[in-house]
């Protein structure tokens, strides 16, 4: 997709082309909340006064917004040089793909929810960055919840199975073990969890979330997908599971970073896993070293820390307050201090995360 915004040369450049950034992935955000560009999608192309009456907005914002989404290269006019009133406007298909559609593999539009939730409780992020405090997780409401479901869930329906095919051993024993017992630890709204439950059609899938509002959401996802058989969900955190039976898999989903104590996580589950099982940690893909010039993942990634996962971290007391960015070098020195021989990098293609397996240390 073309931009208008061209690679900054100064710093007076740079805060500019950081500025317009902020202020279209708003304006992607009034269409993606207003239902403009599904509209476009669905209906095909319009005028201002068309795309007005299919949204429901008033025909003057709905103009403005098209003209502009056009100067920002979302949209395309065929005939730009025509009368207002009568330049129609279209959406790409690749542009719908990013947007609108969650089965197209380059689903992004979910992180402009999740950023615009995390920028709404930016009045309370001052006063917690000069006290050392923190913000709930609940607080940051429906749009980060829902938005990392949003952003993470298709990802896991397509691909979560592969990954765990990563853990040959894992992957037979869940497939063809008589009652294999999978742990989904940090599940959020269960879309992990129940990804994996109907890709081991033998597994019993547990998934426990310290979020009340994540595991309601979850339990009524189980129960509409008619799941709740064998998929149940919990408020609780690792310790509180002594007494919950054995698990040939414990998975940690892009989960590990925001523990206030990740290394007494993965302590507790230790004990939970049955003969051979393993622990399967999924987490963010940053460089192992901190440095300059980073790649846009990882400036994405410290976004999401200095903005939310962070905060929210602060907020529980933490032994370690780790933030997003997760390197391979921690996780493994995290790994040892609970128990495990080490946090083997699995070399899963993943533009975003990196993948790992966690065997225990024998008991002596």
């Amino acid at each position: 997709m073309s931009t208008s915004i061209t690679t900054p040369v100064s710093v007076d450049e740079r805060l500019l082309a950081d500025a317009v950034a902020a202020m279209e992935l708003a304006s992607v955000s009034l269409g993606l909340e207003l239902g403009l560009y599904r509209a476009l999608h669905e209906q095909g192309p319009a005028t201002a006064e068309e795309l007005a009456d299919r949204a429901d907005v008033a025909p003057r914002y709905a103009r403005e917004w098209l003209e502009q989404q056009t100067a920002a290269g979302w949209l395309r006019c065929p005939n730009p040089d025509e009368a207002a009133e009568v330049r129609r406007f279209s959406l790409p298909a690749v542009a719908a793909a990013v947007l609108l559609e969650p089965d197209s593999g380059i689903h992004l539009g979910p992180l402009v929810h999740i950023v615009r939730a995390s920028v709404g409780v930016f009045d309370r992020l001052l006063p917690a960055y000069r006290t050392g405090t923190g913000i709930p997780y609940a607080d940051y409401g429906t749009g980060v919840r829902q938005g990392l479901a949003a952003l993470n869930g298709p990802t896991f329906d397509t691909q979560l199975a592969a990954w765990i095919a990563a853990l040959p051993d894992v992957d037979r024993r869940l497939r063809e073990g008589a009652a294999p017992r999978v742990l989904d630890l940090g599940c959020g709204v269960g879309r992990s969890t129940l990804a994996l439950a109907r890709a081991y059609p033998r597994a019993v899938v547990h998934g426990i979330d310290l979020d009340a509002a994540s595991v309601r959401e979850a339990e009524a996802a189980a129960s509409a997908a008619g799941l709740a058989h064998r998929v149940t969900f919990r408020v609780a955190d690792a310790a509180e599971l002594a007494s919950e039976g054995r698990y040939d898999l414990v998975t940690v989903l892009e989960a590990l970073h925001d523990m206030g104590d990740p290394v007494g996580a993965l302590r507790a589950v230790r004990p939970l896993l049955a003969e051979h099982g393993v622990v399967y940690v999924a987490d963010e893909r940053v460089a192992d070293t901190f440095g300059e010039d980073a790649d846009l993942v990882e400036r994405l990634t410290y976004g999401f820390s200095i903005l939310h996962c962070l905060p929210a971290t602060l907020a529980e007391d933490p032994v370690v307050a780790n933030g997003t960015a997760l390197r391979a070098t921690t996780l493994r020195a995290w790994a040892r201090q609970a128990g495990y021989r080490d946090a083997v990098d699995l070399g899963v293609d993943d533009p975003f995360w990196r993948h790992y397996r966690l065997d225990p240390e024998p008991v002596a």
